[in-house]
């Protein structure tokens, strides 16, 4: 039977890809490129050919370091026309402060207070440009503020000096863009052994010791929950339930291994299924951002497949969940296990109450047949 769906994105779907992915040459700690660069300005246009409605980028994907003031407005122009002419937009832009030498032992938590003020700097730089992009997002991930060296810092001063440069980039943001605000994106080590912060409940935690933590959210990715062997269902639901999911970005990857930024879907379907639950049926009204790289053997076509290809799962995992809620059999299994919810009585009663174990221990709960369910229909046999 001919599927009633179409996989073609739309603008409404909110698709969005960093530059840096598609700008990827397949370099790795082990190897050199295997495919010429791809111009930041060309990589706007072919994502609005494809329906995408946004991009995301670090200020340094469009403008290298050490460009001339002019240098640099020309591109952020070209790139605003580009925007205009084609109908996309830019939704977060943040800064590459892992890179540089300069950043070899950190940005935000540098021994040195002359870099941690560079790296604020940059942020700050950043934020500019997103908003002359028109944007009003910077997503940061520190991915050199870590350590592999327990003696090298005191950890207790790494957050203090984490919380320092947030604090300070609030306060520009307050000052210049009131509309602007700012998201932590969690990953537990990579390229350092470790990394502060390293999960999205720890930056929760520590977005409430803020000076204004309203004006901060989060960004988890996909791919840094599971090399961590968490679930990042529950991240993103932890995200959701604070009111502070600002971002996602959609990826997949073997558990407990380096970084992969496989292709969405790849090597967690269920998973990943859930995910677009998650985002589905909440009032989440961000982007759903793709930050994935194509792999390393592919060549200039391979890059617009890898970015049809994750755009095409999501839109095939919609349609699961829509058939997941159409599903009888499905909601039948689910209303036996959830039916008896209802508010708990106060603490008084609840210690008056006797409560028969033996009774609630019998109360059949069958998960077997409602995970073998949704298997079926992730298999298509449903």
């Amino acid at each position: 039977m001919a599927k009633s769906y179409s996989l073609r994105p739309k603008r409404s779907d909110r698709f969005s890809f960093g530059l840096w992915t598609i700008m990827n040459v397949g370099r790795d700690p082990f190897g050199e490129p295997t495919r010429p660069p791809i111009d930041p300005l060309d990589v706007i246009v072919e994502l609005a050919k494809r329906n995408v409605y946004s991009f995301e980028l670090h200020a340094e994907d469009l403008v290298p370091m050490g460009a001339s003031v002019r240098e640099r407005n020309r591109l952020v122009r070209q790139a605003k026309k580009r925007m205009e002419d084609y109908n996309i937009k830019c939704t977060n832009c943040g800064s590459n402060c892992f890179s540089l030498p300069v950043f070899k032992d950190g940005a935000f938590t540098n021994n040195d207070p002359n870099i941690r003020a560079f790296a604020v700097q940059r942020y700050m730089c950043a934020i500019d440009m997103g908003h002359e992009l028109g944007c009003r997002l910077c997503n940061l991930w520190w991915g050199r503020d870590g350590l592999e060296v327990e003696g090298s810092k005191d950890a207790r001063d790494g957050i203090k000096w984490l919380r320092e440069c947030c604090n300070l980039l609030t306060e520009y943001v307050l000052k210049n863009y009131p509309d602007y605000e700012l998201s932590i994106e969690a990953k537990p080590n990579e390229p350092r052994g470790d990394i502060f912060l390293p999960t999205t409940g720890h930056a929760l935690g520590f977005i409430a010791t803020l000076d204004h933590p309203e004006k901060w959210g989060v960004v988890p990715e996909l791919a840094h929950v599971r090399m961590a062997g968490l679930n990042s269902v529950h991240e993103v639901a932890q995200a959701l339930d604070a009111g502070k999911l600002r971002g996602i970005h959609l990826n997949s990857q073997k558990p407990l291994r380096y970084d992969q930024d496989i292709r969405f879907g790849a090597e967690d379907l269920k998973e990943s299924f859930f995910i677009v639950y998650l985002l589905e049926t909440s009032d989440y009204r961000g982007t759903k951002s793709f930050d994935c790289h194509p792999y390393r053997t592919e060549d200039r076509q391979g890059v617009w497949d890898f970015v049809e290809g994750n755009m095409r799962t999501y839109l095939l995992l919609k349609e699961k969940v829509k058939a997941y809620q159409r599903d009888k059999q499905i909601q039948r299994l689910l209303k036996t296990t959830r039916a008896r919810q209802k508010p708990l009585p106060s603490p008084h009663k609840i210690a008056a109450t006797h409560y028969d174990m033996e009774k609630l221990v019998a109360t059949r709960l069958p998960y077997e047949k409602l995970d073998q369910l949704i298997v079926e229909l992730l298999l298509g046999a449903r």
